[in-house]
């Protein structure tokens, strides 16, 4: 006789054991209907699974973000039902979650088209409204490897096989359609009316391109129409924001297949790319850093001492010289930041040291992955790295993420959350060691009053970190900053400090970046503002214009000032009609145009547009200089 304890705190007494799908009938007819699965003492688990025990017990619906995943989950596997009943010598492999939808993978002799996938996704809809329900049964490993065979499923069949064969297996039936799964899954099929299939791409077998090319079906799924027409309104947003299209578009930069995943800054580009190393230069210094720089090669023994020899050797290039000594492209900054350390003996006097590096570093990324400045196989990091005793940790770790949502808000991006990633499985260091850095960012955290959400196992593998997610304008998130605070490079490298008592001690080591890698804090900025970047970081803030050839001097006397003002000014000073130049200049993004004609010319005066066609009218020059420059020093928003 099960007692069962509600979300709610209130507890309800059955005579009997009871699924979930009949508690949340007790509870009522509407909970009851929308119910999509169960949380069983914290684990996720089918409507029709049984409750034998004392147990808190919360029902799933589509108000939950498990509730959505479910669903998520579900439409693979109808998307799998409906291949099969279309192509039935297709064979099913898998079929996961992922942002926003799911994908599953095929195996099939040709192609799949675009009219395959309009064709697939009807019998989707057709299958749907059949409402079979979703029935969990467990077989014995063996007997599903045969099942699986017998039915020319040899993929799914590998799948199982590599269980332990000691172990049982769940499968999911639903009409016909029978396939591996944990689950859980919707209870009916019905209950997925809100889908849509995005797109085909090539993926290969268990990931490993020496393995068999299979095709990949993207699809998209949510709990409300409302939802997924705001999610392919976002997409048609997003295309128009695309970087990889805006950044040649507006002259900033391009990328070549003679350098994979490296970018060739074109003048506007570039001078961005400074401004945000100039500001964050600026904020570092107000907020106690020096700046270090590090080599970009170092010999493989230096590596080996860090760990990432051992444990991110694939991700690294490497050379060997002709006396066979091996060296490595630097793929983090870190271990330099050591070795510059240990130049000299450290005091509890000069703690803590916050040592801050623009390094560039390398990182082999496989070519499938790159994607643009956000992928990129060369890029250059805002690093620091903060030396200082246990009792400092704490108030160091605050610091830094007050300064991190400080800069954020500069930069536009107000709505941030944060991520506490702890240990991973592969890692270095003592349980003791982690335990005392995990408490160590949660207690920063929670002395803040800092939201944060948790992720066991995505921590660095030496140390655990906080990651900073922001949101751009148009709903997207984008993980930016890091925090990671580690005593494992510490301890490899045998730094210490000589303590107030006169023993040595060794020192925490926070790594952190702000913007992380500034290729991709650029294209970021570009798609949150679509181009059209704020005044006090746009590459060209005004551009003077003449209506014909007589204002050309009086034109060039204006961008002289301008730019004496520092006001990033060119000119345009060719012999085509006005509305022509302003056009063109609208299309580069421009923030300001100043049109000087004969009028504005008699008068000593220009005439003002800004972006988003706003008609400032006529003002003086150094009227114009006065409102640039205070835009620029309150890091006024884009218009």
């Amino acid at each position: 006789m099960p007692v069962i304890r509600l979300p709610d705190g209130s507890e309800r007494r059955f005579d009997q054991n009871i699924t979930v799908a009949g508690l949340a009938a007790s509870i009522g007819a509407g909970l009851a209907k929308a119910a999509l699965a169960g949380r069983v003492d914290g684990k996720l688990v089918d409507t029709s699974f049984i409750v034998d025990r004392d147990a808190t017990v919360a029902i799933v619906t589509d108000k939950d973000a498990a509730g959505v995943e479910i669903i998520r989950h579900s439409t693979a596997h109808l998307l799998a039902y409906a291949v099969k009943e279309l192509f039935p010598d297709a064979q099913v492999t898998i079929g996961p979650v992922i942002d926003n939808g799911f994908y599953y993978d095929f195996a099939y002799q040709r192609p799949f088209t675009p009219e395959d996938l309009e064709a697939i996704e009807k019998r989707m809809a057709e299958l749907a409204k059949r409402d079979f329900p979703v029935t969990r049964e467990v077989w014995p490993r063996d007997k599903a490897v045969e099942f699986f065979k017998s039915i020319g499923e040899h993929y799914k069949a590998e799948l199982i096989a590599a269980i332990p064969a000691d172990q049982d297996v769940s499968l999911y039936r639903e009409g016909d359609f029978i396939d591996l799964c944990r689950g859980p899954h919707v209870p009916s099929i019905g209950k997925l009316k809100v889908f849509k299939l995005m797109k085909v791409a090539g993926a290969y077998w268990r990931g490993d391109s020496r393995n068999e090319q299979l095709q990949r079906i993207y699809g998209t799924a949510w709990a409300k129409k409302e939802e997924l027409d705001a999610y392919l309104n976002m997409l048609e947003e997003a295309e128009k924001r695309d970087h990889r299209k805006l950044g040649p578009m507006l002259d900033l930069f391009h990328m070549q297949e003679e350098a994979p995943g490296s970018v060739f800054w074109h003048p506007h580009g570039w001078r961005l790319f400074q401004d945000l190393i100039g500001y964050m230069r600026g904020r570092q210094e107000e907020a106690g850093y020096v700046e270090v720089n590090t080599p970009d090669v170092m010999d493989r023994s230096l590596w080996e001492t860090s760990g990432h020899w051992f444990n991110y050797r694939e991700n690294m290039f490497t050379t060997q010289t002709e006396d066979e000594r091996v060296f490595a492209l630097k793929p983090m900054n870190c271990p330099g930041g050591m070795l510059l350390y240990k130049q000299g003996i450290k005091s509890y006097r000069d703690l803590p040291i916050r040592m801050a590096e623009f390094g560039k570093v390398h990182r082999y990324e496989p070519s499938g992955a790159l994607h643009g400045l956000l992928r990129v196989r060369h890029f250059t990091q805002d690093d620091a790295h903060i030396f200082c005793t246990e009792e400092q940790m704490e108030q160091e770790c605050k610091d830094v993420v007050e300064l991190i949502l400080d800069i954020y808000k500069d930069f536009g991006f107000t709505d941030v959350r944060i991520k506490l990633s702890t240990r991973p499985e592969n890692r270095i260091g003592s349980d003791d060691v982690w335990d005392k850095l995990e408490s160590a960012l949660a207690t920063a955290l929670d002395h803040m009053g800092m939201a944060y959400t948790l992720y066991p196992g995505e921590g660095a593998f030496y140390g655990p970190k906080l990651e900073f997610v922001l949101r751009d304008a148009i709903g997207r998130d984008w993980q930016c900053g890091t925090l990671q605070v580690d005593m494992n490079l510490p301890e490899r490298f045998d730094i210490h400090y000589v303590a107030a008592d006169n023993t040595h001690k060794r020192p925490v080591m926070l790594h952190r970046a702000l913007f992380g890698s500034l290729e991709r804090f650029t294209g970021i900025l570009i798609e949150h503002y679509a181009g059209a970047l704020p005044l006090w970081l746009s590459p060209v803030q005004a551009v003077v214009m003449n209506i014909s050839e007589g204002q050309a001097d009086y034109a060039e006397s204006v961008a002289r000032k301008l730019r004496a003002a520092g006001v990033r000014t060119e000119t345009d000073l060719r012999g085509e009609k006005i509305n022509y130049k302003i056009r063109e200049h609208s299309l580069l993004k421009r923030p300001y145009f100043v049109v000087i004609g004969d009028k504005e010319k008699a008068a000593g005066l220009v005439a003002v547009r800004a972006r988003g066609n706003q008609d400032l009218g006529q003002m003086s020059p150094e009227a114009l200089i006065g409102r640039l420059l205070q835009e620029v020093q309150s890091r006024g928003a884009a218009a």
